[in-house]
Formats: structure tokens, C-alpha cells, sequence
């Protein structure tokens, strides 16, 4: 049942503490990435990987291979993560060192860096805002009763699936592709950039191209196919999670602006895994401060809880619940007003 179906408003409502307020919380150390610690978090997740790797191809049974898809899987979303703080100049102060481990984080995973980077910069930059956000964004009313079948299929029914169709298209209503340097995605000054991602991603299918010709196409399906779906699993879990739930508002126009959109995003814990995951479910902090490397998110957090107080979002339900929560109830918001929330189709 739909918890939140206040009468859209035109009036501006302002947060009742600033950005300054929030910054001044948190510790200064919070803010300084740490080269070796980061760069230990990377090495850490590729060891893993290739471990994982030899220890399924030394057992080599039918049995493991499901054990190793989810561990593989979840480690392959691990290291996106690692990319994630490159992406943000999170990694580290050097921006030739983040481009570098960024490629090397996101590219064995085909996710094009730059081209990704520069989209989800402009998520950040509105989140909340049901015009002009990137992704996990709400239809309008209007917008959900003119879609396809193939486009409610898409993004209410296969929302486990679809990043790569992401990467390609964008999401609904939006032009151009993160593989594209020519999408209306990018300033000129930034497709050399985008083409040497691309370049990356290319790369990266030949080698499995070959690996598929040498060893076979089994080879390539079960120790990297497999594992690849599960990270995308994950990370479309994850980020719908993010900005999916009854009880978080929207905002269009006027009455948007930039920490009102941070602060409508909702923490969550996903157990055992968080630290395996880089404790990215702690995500309200870091859509207020992208600075902030992913191993202080927990303390910052903690700093501004009190004064986020009511606005600060975190949801205790257990995932698999949240999931289908949002999967039942959150399909549109209404066409006109600000504040408003996701209700449910009836048919």
C-alpha cells in the first residue's frame, strides 16, 4: 500500500539546514583519499577474482560452478565499486591515477569509464529531479500509459537486466550511448575520452572473442558470462534499490535544488556483503559529498545523521522485500506538482 500520497505542491520547500551545515559535520579526514589504502582495495579484488578463477578451473565440477558464478559475480561488482571512486576523483587526488585503475576496474567488466563517468556525473549533479536525472528516474503518469509493451517489459519487468541496455541506450526519454563520442552525453573537450573507453571495451571482446575460439564457447560462458550477469544483478539491485521506494520524493523545477535531491536516496544494508561491496548501500552521504572515499562513508555517515535528522533515509527491510516493494508499488508519479512520490498502476 502506497504510503505517500500527499497532494502535489507548487511551493518551494527548503531543507532546514544548508550544505555547509552537513560539511561542517563530518571530520576533515573524511574528505582526503588515502593512495595506498584504495590502491589496496583495488589489488585486493583483483587477487580475489583471479583466485576464484584458477580455483574453479583447478576443481573443475559441476558442483562448484554455481558456488563460483555468485562469488565471481559478486566480486566483478565489487570492482566496479573500486571504479565507482575513480569515477568520482574519490580514488585518489591523482586524476591520471583514477582514469588508470578506473579502465582497469571497468573495462574487464565492459563498462565504458569515461563514457559511464561522465552520465553518472550527471545523475549526481540532479538527482531527485524528475527532469533532468540519469537513471532510476520516474515516468509520469501520462508517459506510463503511452509506453510500449516492450518498454514496460524492460523497465518493469526486467529490471535485473538492464545496465547493459543502459550503456547502449540510456534510459527511457533520453538520446545516445556511453560507447558513442558524439551523444549529446558529452562536451566536445570530452570524446577523445569517451572513444578511448570505448576503444577499452572493444579490446576486451576481442580477448573474449579468442578465448572463446581457443577454449571454447563453454569456457567463456561459464567462467565469464555467468559471473557477468550476476554482477549486473547486482548492480541493478542495488542502484534501483538506491532510489526506488514509496517514501521518496521527487522534485521538478523550482522547487529542486542540488542537497534536497542528495538527501532523497535511501541507505541500506546488505548484510555479510556491505564490506565485500565496499559498503556502497551507504549512500546518502556520498550522493551529498562525492569526495568522500568509499572506506569513510560509514563515519561520515554517522556524523550527519544528527543533523540530517527526519530527512536522513534508511530502510531496515530485508532486501529481497525492498526489491519487491518497489517492483509492485513504484511505477509513475503524477504529471503535474513537486514532492511527490511513485504510486501504483492499476492494471
Amino acid at each position: 500500500m502506497i504510503s505517500n500520497l500527499e497532494t502535489p505542491s507548487l511551493q518551494r520547500e527548503n531543507l532546514p539546514f544548508t550544505l555547509n551545515d552537513v560539511r561542517r559535520a563530518i571530520p576533515a579526514h573524511c574528505f582526503q583519499p588515502k593512495v595506498s589504502r584504495s590502491l589496496a582495495y583495488f589489488f585486493l579484488d583483483i587477487g580475489i577474482i583471479a583466485f576464484l578463477a584458477w580455483l574453479a578451473s583447478y576443481i573443475n565440477s559441476a558442483w562448484f560452478f554455481p558456488l563460483y558464478w555468485v562469488m565471481q559475480g559478486t566480486m566483478f561488482w565489487a570492482l566496479f565499486v573500486v571504479g565507482h571512486d575513480c569515477g568520482h576523483g574519490s580514488f585518489s587526488s591523482y586524476r591520471w591515477l583514477n582514469n588508470l585503475i578506473g579502465h582497469l576496474s571497468h573495462t574487464p567488466i565492459l563498462v565504458p569509464f569515461h563514457g559511464w563517468r561522465i552520465s553518472h556525473r550527471t545523475h549526481h549533479a540532479n538527482t531527485g529531479n524528475i527532469d533532468t536525472d540519469e537513471s532510476w528516474y520516474p515516468v509520469t503518469e501520462s508517459q506510463y500509459r503511452k509506453m510500449e509493451w516492450y518498454e514496460k517489459l524492460a523497465r518493469f519487468h526486467l529490471i535485473l537486466f538492464v545496465y547493459p541496455l543502459y550503456l547502449f541506450r540510456r534510459s527511457p526519454g533520453k538520446q545516445g550511448s556511453h560507447f558513442m563520442p558524439e551523444s549529446p552525453l558529452f562536451r566536445p573537450s570530452e570524446r577523445w575520452q569517451v572513444l578511448t573507453s570505448t576503444i577499452c571495451c572493444t579490446l576486451m571482446v576481442g580477448l573474449l572473442v579468442g578465448l572463446g575460439i581457443q577454449h571454447g564457447i563453454g569456457f567463456v560462458f561459464k567462467f565469464y558470462f555467468v559471473p557477468y550477469v550476476v554482477f549486473v544483478m547486482w548492480l541493478d539491485v542495488v542502484t534501483f534499490l538506491h532510489h526506488t521506494d514509496v517514501d521518496v520524493p521527487w522534485y521538478r523545477g523550482e522547487d529542486w535544488y542540488f542537497l534536497k535531491g542528495a538527501v532523497s536516496t535511501v541507505d541500506r544494508s546488505y548484510g555479510f556483503i556491505d564490506p565485500i561491496h565496499h559498503n556502497i548501500g551507504t549512500h546518502v552521504a556520498h550522493h551529498i559529498f562525492l569526495s568522500i572515499p568509499h572506506y569513510h562513508l560509514k563515519e561520515a555517515t554517522a556524523a550527519i545523521k544528527p543533523v540530517l535528522g527526519e530527512h536522513y533515509r534508511e530502510s531496515k527491510e530485508p532486501v529481497l522485500k525492498a526489491l519487491w516493494k518497489g517492483y509492485r508499488y513504484c511505477h509513475f508519479v503524477a504529471d503535474q506538482g513537486s514532492k511527490i512520490y511513485y504510486q501504483q498502476a492499476k492494471n
